[in-house]
Parts: C-alpha cells; sequence; structure tokens
C-alpha cells in the first residue's frame, strides 16, 4: 500500500481560492520568476530519479529504460527547453496590417490565464501531469496539479516532493477520487487541462461548460497499423511489438489493431514472434524489460477480452491474476464484431484483420472515432500517402511506432472523439496563454482621423476604403462554371 492521503474535500474550494488569490497579486507573472519554478520542476525530476524509479516500479512495473525516455527524460527537456526560449515565447508579437492601422504599433500580447487544472493519467503518470505543468508555469499560471489515484505510489511521492521544489503559493497537488475530483471540477478554473478516457472527458467538458471554462481533452481510441503487402516484414514486426508493448501496451498511441494485407499474415506473426523473444527471452513474465497491468481491474477487462475473442490466439494467452502479469499476445484472424474491436484495449494485446485491400481498412477506419494516432507500414510512399490523404487521426507516423509523442515539436493530441487541442513545446505554452490584441495609438494626428468619422462623404469612404483594403477581381467560380 501507499501512503498516498486524499485531500479533505472541504479543503478543496479554499486551496484553489488560495491559488486565484494569489494570481490577482501578480506574483506569478515575472519571467524571472517562472524561470525558477521551471528549475524547480527539473530539480524536481533530476534529484530523485532513484526514488521516481522505485514508484513507477511498485505501480507499473516500469522497466527503467522506459521510464527514462517517456517520462523522467522528457520531463527535464521540456522544463530545459522551456527556460532557453521562455523570453522569445513571452515577448510581444508584432503583426502586419494596413497602412491606415500601421502607425498604432498593433502586437499580440502573451498573457497568462489565471488559475488551471491538470488532471494527469495513470499510465504515463510524471509526464502526463508535468508536461503540461511546464507549459503552464512557463505562460506565468497559478497550477493545481490533480495526479491520477490509481498510480497511487507516484501520486504520493509527487505529493510528498512538490512542496520542496515549487512554490506552494501558486502549485498546489490535490490527492482524491471521484468524490474529490467531482468538487474539483465545480472550482471556477481559467483552464481544465485533462488527459485520460473518453468517457471521463466527456464528465470533464460538462463540468467545463457550466462555467464557460475552455478546456484540453488529450483522450485516445483504437489507434490502427496499416501492414502492405510490400512491406520489410521483418523491420516492421520489430517496430510494431516495440510499440505496442511499451509500458504493457498501456499507452495511448499504442498501434491497437493491424489492418494486414492477406498473403503477408503467417509471415508477420512468425516476425512478431521472434521480435517478442528477442526483447523479452523465451520468458517475458520474468523479463526485466516488461512491465505489468496496473491493477485487478483493468486485468480482469483484458482477461475478459481474451476469454470471449473468436480470433485464433497465436502468440501469448497466458496470464497470472496474483502477478497482474498478461502475456504478449497476437491474435490473429479477428472479425469486425469481435469484442476485441470494440474499444481502446490498453493492454499487451494486439488484434490481426487480414484485408484483401488497403481501401477495404481505410474504409473501415472512416467508419469509426477518429483515433488518436494511426500507423502505416509500407515501402510504398504512395500508398502511405494514399493513407493518409484518405483517413483522419490525431497524429500519423509511417513505418515506426509511438516517436511521435517524443519529438516535441511536433503538436501532440487528437481529433473529435481522440481529443481536443493539442500541445508539447511551445504549443503548451500556447494553451496556457491568451493571445491579447492591444493596439497603441498616438494622441496626436488627430486631423488625420476624421476621416473614419462622421458626417460620412463619398470621397472619405473612397479614401478610406483604399487605406483599408485590397481591391481584386478575381474570375467567375471555376467550379460552378463545370471547370473544376
Amino acid at each position: 500500500m501507499s501512503d498516498l492521503t486524499y485531500t479533505p474535500i472541504d479543503d478543496i474550494p479554499k486551496i484553489v481560492q488560495e491559488l486565484r488569490t494569489t494570481f490577482l497579486t501578480g506574483l506569478t507573472r515575472p519571467l524571472a520568476y517562472r524561470k525558477e519554478q521551471l528549475k524547480g520542476l527539473h530539480n524536481l525530476i533530476a534529484e530523485n530519479e532513484t526514488l521516481f524509479k522505485e514508484s513507477v516500479y511498485r505501480d507499473l512495473r516500469k522497466p527503467p529504460q522506459e521510464l527514462m525516455a517517456g517520462e523522467t527524460g522528457a520531463i527535464r527537456q521540456e522544463a530545459i527547453d522551456a527556460i532557453k526560449h521562455l523570453d522569445q515565447w513571452a515577448a510581444p508579437q508584432s503583426v502586419k496590417t494596413t497602412l491606415l492601422n500601421r502607425m498604432n504599433k498593433p502586437h499580440i500580447r502573451k498573457s497568462p490565464l489565471g488559475t488551471v487544472l491538470i488532471i494527469g493519467a495513470w499510465n504515463l503518470p510524471i509526464n502526463l501531469l508535468l508536461a503540461p505543468a511546464v507549459g503552464a508555469i512557463a505562460a506565468g499560471n497559478c497550477v493545481i496539479l490533480k495526479p491520477s489515484e490509481v498510480s497511487t505510489h507516484t501520486a504520493a511521492l509527487l505529493t510528498r516532493l512538490l512542496p520542496k521544489y515549487l512554490d506552494p503559493r501558486s502549485v498546489r497537488i490535490i490527492n482524491g477520487a471521484a468524490a474529490e475530483t467531482t468538487v474539483l471540477l465545480e472550482q471556477k478554473f481559467d483552464h481544465m487541462f485533462y488527459t485520460g478516457s473518453g468517457n471521463i472527458g466527456k464528465v470533464i467538458m460538462a463540468a467545463a461548460a457550466k462555467q464557460l471554462t475552455p478546456v484540453t481533452l488529450e483522450l485516445g481510441g483504437k489507434s490502427p497499423a496499416f501492414v502492405s503487402k510490400d512491406v520489410n516484414i521483418a523491420v516492421a514486426a520489430r517496430r510494431l511489438i516495440f510499440g505496442k508493448l511499451f509500458n504493457t501496451g498501456q499507452a495511448c498511441i499504442a498501434p491497437d489493431y493491424l489492418i494486414v494485407e492477406r498473403g503477408i499474415e503467417e509471415e508477420l506473426v512468425k516476425e512478431m514472434k521472434l521480435a517478442i523473444q528477442e526483447f523479452y527471452g523465451a520468458s517475458p513474465q520474468t523479463s526485466q524489460s516488461y512491465g505489468r497491468i496496473i491493477n485487478n481491474n483493468h486485468f480482469h477487462r483484458l482477461k475478459r477480452l481474451l476469454d470471449t475473442t473468436r480470433g485464433k490466439i497465436v502468440i501469448g494467452g497466458d496470464t497470472q491474476e496474483d502477478d497482474l502479469y498478461i502475456a504478449p499476445t497476437i491474435v490473429l484472424d479477428v472479425k469486425l464484431d469481435d469484442p476485441l474491436m470494440e474499444s481502446e484495449i490498453f493492454g499487451p494485446i494486439l488484434p490481426i484483420w487480414v484485408v484483401d485491400t488497403i481501401n477495404e481498412g481505410i474504409e473501415y477506419v472512416n467508419r469509426n472515432d477518429q483515433p488518436l494516432a494511426l500507423y502505416v507500414y509500407s515501402h510504398n510512399m504512395k500508398l502511405a500517402d494514399h493513407i493518409l490523404e484518405n483517413t483522419r487521426s490525431g497524429g500519423a507516423v509511417i513505418n515506426d511506432s509511438l516517436i511521435q509523442f517524443m519529438v516535441t515539436a511536433l503538436p501532440f493530441g487528437g481529433t473529435g472523439p481522440s481529443g481536443i487541442g493539442n500541445y508539447h513545446g511551445k504549443r503548451t505554452f500556447d494553451i496556457f496563454s491568451h493571445e491579447r490584441a492591444t493596439l497603441v495609438k498616438n494622441l496626436g494626428m488627430q486631423k488625420a482621423l476624421t476621416i473614419s468619422y462622421p458626417p460620412y462623404t463619398e470621397k472619405k469612404t473612397s479614401w478610406l476604403e483604399w487605406l483599408l483594403f485590397d481591391k481584386v477581381k478575381y474570375p467567375d467560380n471555376a467550379i460552378l462554371k463545370g471547370k473544376l
């Protein structure tokens, strides 16, 4: 058991109000203050790597390399980048405008939103809580952090360490489950950022709508991977297995199912079996590189999928409840009405749907909710482009899996049911900033402005139109004339 203590419900409104009051004092606005906070966030991770290894291992049996690549290393780099670029990110931005308004110095000021709420997820309990926090702090906000209570050991560690590194006047943690979160969502925030399931995302959005609070929702979905028959099967198999089994399949952008062109499925299964043996040995359960399912509820959810699938389990299928172990599992000949195809699997089970043509897969993907990620494995770039041009997803990768999450120069987020908004790098700063349109007008030159004032005349109107707007004559619409 962890030493995680839930925040008393009566304290939650007080904590939020304390931070709202702090924001109005201007404490978090100076860039020097923000940088010190970001340095503290960096050091929180850098100085406690061993403690985080222990806590995440107890929660998920996560291997140290996966922790470094997907969590602690990523957060340290996000903080370093924010410190390095904050002056540039926060600087007023000039804009191009018409001749009449050029003298008014139009520009965009980057203003903090106020007090924001960030709700993390259990599968990446450090990254998915603190990566948004980097941008929120960099933007000058006060921040309430709500770790997932499911990853109890990591939540308890963060709660203990955070006040030692970050100013509690502007950053606080609130812990709890459904009751505490319900009260938290009733408070007034200037932005809510949530990572997790679509069902809870609807609850977050409904609560936010009551106070017209803007939201960022990082959700998930069934992310497909297309595998064409021209691909290097051995290479594709290794990359698919790595992407699927990273964090034991408990990743929102893990390949959820494969769409495989008929004729290569047997060879693909053979190569995936070799990849599993290469990565995890003959017994993945004893491998130090293979994690565990987060808890009994998720174990039984996954076990039910294995028990009810009508596909053929060709690799794995072994389970052990007292160890929360589910073996790397490949299921062949899965039909579209199979339980494995109903919702996001979020575990180490990979169904294979065999198709006669790639277009069958495209049509299926388009009939369902847009996924958070979409993968294409093919030597044929025309085919890969065809798939991307005719589908929708939050992100896409050709010939690999998961790597888009690590490229912070790219926006990370979903579309439609897989999410609202995107973040990473400067985009996280932008999420938690308001672009404040600003003009500075000289009190002189009043006579020149009479052109805008009544009484209006044709001459004034003509001059004003010339100063404000371009005058262009386009040919008739070619679409309506049947030329396109």
